[in-house]
């Protein structure tokens, strides 16, 4: 690696993290671009280096949160409980039967632009949008599940997909923000692992750039702990809107990346 990419990778992971931790969002989402148009890393071990980059990163973030009392609450318990074992499954899915998740990548896409849309219009609206309830305890397990093995494929760690969801259905980003970065720290512990393993077993790009991912991470590290210092000084509209349009975002980023390579 030269110093100019060691440059780009902590640059990189501290600008993305410091607007998306606010948020409840790890960065490891625009991290992905990020790796495979400028440093050039291969797939599938980008998967496992976003995994790596939100080990690192996470903390910083955590750490302020738990200061300010966020993280206590069963909602951080509740998403573990599924996305620990979807993670595993996703990266096994990951590497033995979508080296190239393209299909996936429209599939997320075509969720995260309308749901990004829908909390932007909520956000600029000047009277209240109605909300149902809160999704019920199987039901969110059920839900954090299905999003642990999309961010095993992926190495998102499932924040930047539960995050809209939960605050679309009307529960507050600081709730919401604190235990989608917990459950993405530890779910991507069990992902790396799992990858690590994998990487003993079969052939190919399977292990993390450890470079890149450490890099990163020192980045993420830093902008994770200002983002969240700065989440309680910003109003909660605020907070909607730029979830909303950070998924509308990372949904057309998906999708151009997917269009360019099926085309």
């Amino acid at each position: 690696m030269t110093w100019a990419e060691a440059v780009t990778s902590v640059a990189a992971g501290l600008l993305i993290s410091v607007l998306t931790t606010p948020v409840g969002v790890s960065g490891a989402v625009f991290l992905l671009p990020v790796q495979l148009s400028v440093l050039a890393v291969p797939n599938p071990a980008v998967t496992p280096t976003n995994l790596l980059f939100n080990i690192v990163a996470g903390p910083g973030a955590l750490l302020r949160y738990r200061r300010g009392g966020a993280l206590t609450g069963p909602l951080t318990r509740l998403l573990l409980v599924g996305t620990l074992p979807g993670v595993v499954v996703g990266a096994v899915v990951r590497v033995f039967l979508v080296p190239g998740p393209d299909a996936f990548r429209l599939v997320v896409a075509a969720i995260l632009f309308p749901l990004g849309l829908w909390l932007c219009l909520r956000a600029a609206a000047t009277r209240p949008w109605p909300t149902g309830p809160a999704p019920s305890r199987p039901r969110l397990i059920s839900l954090s599940a299905l999003v642990g093995v999309v961010g095993g494929v992926y190495g998102i760690g499932g924040g930047s997909i539960l995050g809209p969801i939960l605050v679309g259905r009307g529960m507050p980003v600081a709730v919401v923000a604190p235990a989608a970065l917990a459950s993405t720290f530890v779910t991507s512990v069990a992902g790396a692992a799992t990858f690590s393993v994998l990487a003993l077993t079969g052939g190919g790009d399977i292990a993390p750039r450890w470079d890149v991912g450490l890099l990163c991470g020192v980045g993420g590290l830093i902008g994770g702990y200002l983002g969240a210092y700065l989440q309680p000084h910003l109003p909660e509209r605020a907070l909607r809107f730029g979830l909303g349009a950070l998924a509308v975002a990372l949904a057309v980023v998906y999708a151009v990346q997917a269009g360019v390579n099926l085309g």
